[in-house]
């Protein structure tokens, strides 16, 4: 475990136009109306964990659990869907509305669940689409994409090799790459994706009282994507106000740690092989960095030993609450948490005591319905049913 305090953060300045053009809110709400008018939309459910909390030494811990959202089992429905949507608009828009949609192929890579967010967002528009998934997704996982009508590239590589593939490729064939990370001259659609993802973090603030908010939150690495569409909306909406928030990311890719330690993007040092397989990611999104920079509280890092009794952990009956769904990645922000926990100088460095309130989000249900059976011991749908 490694846990390194921002050296970086402007926690005081105001949100400002270079994190505007990342997250803004005029163009959240534009993403909110539109994603709301999705058929099957509805805000997921947030969860109390008061028995936790009184382990953890922290008043109160919420889980904002993404298993059902869309039926693809995973927050990243919000954001690589709504992307589609986007650059539809935009090639209607510049052919002046004469475009077949099913003349536009969209294409992005993927460990698993923004490519099943893309494929179902094509599905919904009309769109050709192809995913390159790397070397460590699962077959289970490559069905699932496959299943929305999408053509499923398999590549040797891992993800950040299976990124610059697409890009190529989309180059030469006059695709449209809707990537949930950028690089040097493609930063609008990730933008995109961003928006969408906001949507999960106003909804759990919604779900509580304001004088109930949470002092603290626990968010998930990856490229950054996440991360920081939830510091951006949160900053712009609240100022120095926002929770205190603490990016967690696997030991073995471990590129926001290391670019928060330098003070520029850096890749990960360790060898990407990480159990938490959606946060598997070598290179950082510069365009997320613009906001993780100067707008996160914490960075840290954690091995693979937590996920299995954490998965276990909550979809066991509890006396305070219902079982919850939680898929490999899902549980990374309670394992920072917990980590933290147990460290009195972690704790005090990030303020974190008996009266903290605590926001996680359990990213992702049983997204590989195998994996998730052979690390919890029963189907996802005796949890889901016990609900």
């Amino acid at each position: 475990m490694e846990f390194l305090v921002n050296q970086n953060l402007e926690r005081d300045r105001i949100y400002g136009e270079e994190e505007r053009s990342v997250v803004s809110l005029a163009e959240y709400e534009r993403a909110k109306v539109e994603i709301e008018q999705w058929s099957g939309y509805s805000p997921t459910r947030l969860y109390s964990l008061p028995g936790i909390a009184e382990e953890l030494s922290v008043s109160e811990i919420w889980v904002k659990d993404e298993s059902t959202r869309f039926g693809l089992a995973s927050f990243k429905a919000l954001g690589g869907s709504y992307a589609v949507s986007r650059v539809l608009e935009r090639e209607l828009s510049l052919a002046g509305g004469e475009v077949d949609p099913r003349s536009v192929t969209v294409v992005c890579a993927t460990d698993g669940n923004h490519g099943r967010s893309v494929a179902w967002g094509a599905q919904k528009c009309g769109c050709r689409c192809v995913i390159y998934v790397p070397a460590h997704v699962t077959e289970r996982r490559a069905q699932e994409i496959a299943s929305f009508g999408a053509e499923v590239v398999r590549l040797k590589g891992n993800y950040d090799e299976a990124v610059v593939q697409v890009a190529n490729d989309a180059d030469t064939n006059g695709w449209q790459v809707v990537s949930d990370t950028s690089y040097e001259g493609y930063q609008e659609v990730p933008s995109w994706v961003m928006q969408g993802y906001a949507l999960m973090v106003e909804e759990a603030f919604s779900q509580l009282p304001e004088t109930n908010w949470p002092t603290h939150i626990f968010i998930q690495g990856g490229v950054g994507g996440l991360a920081a569409a939830v510091c951006g909306h949160l900053w712009e909406n609240y100022g120095s106000k926002r929770p205190i928030i603490t990016v967690v990311e696997p030991i073995e890719a471990d590129c926001l740690y290391r670019s928060a330690q330098s003070g520029l993007p850096e890749s990960a040092s360790g060898s990407l092989e990480t159990i938490m397989g959606g946060l598997s990611c070598d290179e950082i999104s510069s365009l997320a960095w613009k906001i993780l920079c100067p707008g996160i509280d914490a960075f840290m890092t954690v091995d693979d030993t937590g996920v299995g009794p954490w998965m276990r952990r909550l979809a066991e009956e509890r006396d305070d609450g219902p079982p919850i769904v939680s898929g490999e990645s899902g549980v990374t922000g309670l394992i920072g948490l917990e980590v933290v926990s147990a460290d009195e100088v972690l704790r005090k460095s990030l303020s974190l005591d008996h009266r903290s309130r605590v926001m996680v989000f359990s990213t992702e249900g049983a997204t590989d319905p195998e994996t998730y059976r052979d690390i919890v011991g029963k189907d996802f749908e005796s949890v889901a049913i016990s609900d």
